[in-house]
């Protein structure tokens, strides 16, 4: 399977050359509702780590009065609930930075899926998707993965859901074994070739890319299953992959090892 890499150490360290000795590019983080809005200011704070020019997060202002002023720090127009509302606001977070991480904490509701994906739509910049914000996109999937360059940080039963949302005629089992996974990303990735997928199934770190696949023991990277999923790792593949544009798969699995 010449398509399938296994990480046991890091293959693409060089990547780090790409890094910029001067800050440069700038980030949009999005995310947080009423009560819920810890792992987004996690992710923002983890990429004061590297030299970027300008990060900018941007939660709804139902949590207006739980935090002080910050630097980079805006309010966008919420719901009644508590979460993003469509606005133009949001619009302009997706499209005035290089590069967004959409980090969760968005709450369900419909409202709030319309207007994410509704400003998604009108931006051509790369965009990774974490936690809840995968759920939030995944009805209306269809009509964006084809257009955009999407990373989709993602539990297996999220996408399973995004399969099925797609009619995609090959299942995701959370009992299938490694290899069938796999098999099942790689044409899966060949069909939409502007998705990065990355997930974890049975201690393998997968990451998928126009049906490439890079495979990662979760145990080699430092991580458990527990920090793989609610620690900074979104963050460290945004950076990875804002210097090294077009090598999605590459600066993915190298994130791995920061």
């Amino acid at each position: 399977m010449d398509y399938w890499q296994k990480q046991l150490a890091p293959l693409y360290r060089d990547l780090e050359w790409n890094f910029p000795e001067q800050k440069s590019g700038t980030v949009s983080i999005i995310g947080g509702s009423r009560g819920s809005f810890a792992s987004v200011i996690k992710l923002s704070e983890s990429l004061g780590k590297y030299p970027i020019a300008q990060v900018k997060t941007f939660l709804p202002d139902s949590l207006a009065k739980d935090l002080p002023p910050l630097p980079g720090l805006t309010f966008l127009e919420s719901t009644e609930s508590g979460s993003f509302a469509k606005s133009p606001g949001l619009n302009r977070a997706l499209e005035q930075t290089d590069f967004t991480l959409l980090a969760g904490d968005l709450s369900k509701n419909s409202a709030t899926s319309i207007a994410v994906l509704e400003a998604l739509q009108q931006t051509d910049k790369p965009i990774l998707l974490a936690r809840d914000a995968v759920d939030c996109i995944c009805l209306g999937i269809a009509e964006t993965i084809d257009d955009h360059d999407l990373f989709l940080f993602a539990s297996m039963a999220q996408l399973q859901k995004l399969f099925r949302t797609l009619f995609y005629p090959k299942m995701l089992m959370l009992s299938h074994p490694l290899l069938s996974i796999i098999e099942t990303l790689h044409k899966f990735t060949l069909s939409y070739e502007r998705i990065t997928l990355i997930t974890l199934h049975e201690g393998q770190i997968i990451v998928a890319h126009q049906g490439k696949i890079t495979t990662t023991p979760l145990a080699k990277t430092g991580f458990n299953v527990l920090s793989f999923f609610t620690g900074s790792l979104p963050a460290d593949i945004l950076a990875y992959n804002l210097w090294n544009p077009g090598k999605p798969l590459e600066a993915s699995s190298a994130a791995l090892f920061h």
